[in-house]
């Protein structure tokens, strides 16, 4: 409901930002949570009830030895870093290309394709998990960071295609064909034009790809074999143990990893508009 002036009452906007901000504490408070018990000065066994304030799991993270005695956490982010940067890089590679050929070509089974596109995003991480495991078993494949990295590929390229192709949707085929009306090739019309008109929604994609890998448990527990250990893996095993706060620490630098990324993509966009 608007006033005369076409001015909506001062009632509803009050009510909009209250719900604005109700929201975003709503799910920003796990994370805050996560960032101050990074600076709790426990001693027992579990980081759950607040002591005091210290910086000496953030000493230990930086200079301590094995993250001040915490065997096997360093090995395990390494691990889930690498896994999460070629199961991206691999899934924008190959999702860039199916969404390009979704977009710009018809042909017959076109519509299938989108359904199987969209299938992985439906199907339970449960369901899928034990379906690959099923899968490498029958076929002998190796279980372990192979295993991981064709896994999470394969559960990466349906977000890529859509990020893509969202990019996709509104891009000008004219500027295409005035490069090659420039004596340009396919090749270098889709190097020089395409790509970099469509980068920010492949970055998008990369690092959306990247979150996703990195966070993932539920596939990894059933397809990782019994050597490889990422990082979910080893808060899960640790948690029977309690978890130290140099687990906190990560996991505040990592969020602030991302989020940095995340804002130089934006500006970059801004930046390029």
């Amino acid at each position: 409901m608007t006033t005369l002036t076409g001015r909506r009452p001062r009632w509803g906007r009050i009510g909009l930002i209250v719900y604005m901000v109700a929201a975003f504490v709503y799910l920003f408070t796990p994370v805050v949570l996560v960032i101050v018990f990074g600076f709790n000065d426990n001693r027992g066994r579990f980081n759950f009830t607040w002591v005091g304030f210290t910086w000496d799991h953030w000493r230990n993270v930086f200079f301590g030895e094995t993250f001040g005695g915490v065997p096997g956490v360093f090995d395990a982010l390494v691990s889930s870093l690498r896994l999460a940067f070629l199961s991206s890089l691999g899934a924008t590679a190959l999702g860039t290309f199916i969404a390009l050929a979704l977009v710009r070509y018809r042909f017959k089974g076109r519509s299938a394709a989108n359904v199987a596109l969209f299938l992985p995003m439906a199907t339970p991480e449960v369901v899928m998990g034990s379906s690959l495991l099923a899968l490498f078993i029958a076929l002998r494949f190796p279980l372990g960071f192979p295993s991981l990295l064709v896994a999470h590929i394969l559960f990466n390229i349906s977000y890529v295609v859509v990020t893509v192709k969202a990019r996709l949707q509104g891009f000008d085929r004219h500027l295409e064909e005035a490069a090659m009306d420039l004596y340009a090739n396919e090749w270098e019309t889709f190097r020089r034009v395409t790509l970099p008109m469509i980068m920010p929604g492949v970055f998008a994609a990369f690092l959306l790809g990247f979150a996703l890998s990195f966070d993932d448990f539920i596939i990894s527990n059933f397809v990782a074999g019994p050597t490889e250990v990422t990082f979910p893996l080893w808060i899960w095993g640790a948690a029977q143990r309690g978890i130290p706060p140099e687990v906190n620490v990560l996991g505040t630098l990592v969020f602030l990893t991302t989020v940095s990324l995340m804002l130089a993509n934006i500006l970059w966009q801004r930046r390029r508009a």
